[in-house]
């Protein structure tokens, strides 16, 4: 499972030291950590742990939520963005995962004017860091309060307008993005201008019970994550597949268990086809 990367949200009630060990002995080959795993810690030290246990650093969630009401508030946004690009500097994570943020009450075009200046406020720290900035689209359930940018293509909007290519692209959470009718013909422009870094996967549940906290486990509900997979990869991406995968009550159950069942869930997907 050399593609296998699991977020440390995902088995949000380990600490980042077990996090770091069970997943390497599940076989996973790489884990994305959340910012909460820094806490109170060294960046370098974690990132040390996570290699010595063979583990790929594959991106630091998560920095973003840009907009905000006030200038002073906006400009808090890109402090902390920055402060996110020192510490995945420091952590030996090559990317980070952009959440833009919107503002309720707030029209969608000033958000998203606001998002685009706030990477572009960050983007020269990036690049001197040599960290790459993937945005994230979110469902539109959440464009109130959470995302601005809901779809790739919007997404490829701000990456057209900013540029950087290098250190500027696309995060595609099939959770967010599934919906999408054209979601296929963006992955693919997505591989064409090389901003396709990063790809996450999990499922959604019906009825949905929260929409923030009750993601399902692959193969559990209606997202084609294979097919999805597949355009992804005929691109000629060959980075992880991201399991991040918020919900309330796979946290409440043996944590141990829950690791199993998403290996399990992984290999249904995929059987041998982990590598390209």
């Amino acid at each position: 499972m050399s593609r296998l990367c699991i977020h440390s949200v995902t088995t949000k009630p380990w600490s980042t030291e077990v996090c770091i060990q069970q997943f390497s002995r599940a076989g996973a080959g790489g884990i994305t950590l959340w910012r909460y795993n820094l806490e109170g810690r060294d960046p370098a030290d974690v990132g040390r742990q996570a290699r010595d246990a063979g583990l790929d650093i594959v991106s630091l969630c998560r920095g973003g939520f840009f907009p905000a009401a006030s200038g002073n508030d906006r400009q808090k946004a890109i402090d902390d963005n920055r402060l996110c690009i020192e510490q995945a500097h420091a952590l030996g994570a090559p990317l980070i995962v952009l959440v833009c943020g919107a503002v309720p009450g707030q029209y969608l075009v000033e958000s998203r004017k606001q998002i685009a200046d706030g990477i572009a406020a960050v983007l020269p720290d990036a690049e001197a860091a040599g960290v790459r900035l993937a945005i994230e689209p979110l469902h539109p359930m959440y464009a109130d309060d959470r995302s601005a940018v809901n779809t790739m293509r919007q997404a490829h909007e701000i990456c057209d307008a900013l540029g950087s290519p290098a250190h500027l692209g696309i995060a595609a959470d099939v959770y967010h993005v599934w919906w999408d009718p054209e979601l296929q013909s963006q992955i693919q422009r997505a591989g064409d201008t090389k901003r396709l870094f990063a790809f996450h996967i999990c499922d959604w549940k019906t009825p949905t019970t929260d929409f923030l906290n009750d993601r399902g486990l692959m193969g559990e509900g209606c997202i084609p994550i294979r097919e999805i997979s597949d355009w992804v990869d005929a691109t000629g991406f060959t980075g992880h597949r991201e399991v991040e995968i918020f919900s309330t009550q796979y946290w409440a159950m043996d944590q141990s268990e829950w690791l199993a069942r998403i290996t399990e869930a992984y290999k249904g997907v995929y059987g041998s086809a982990d590598t390209p």
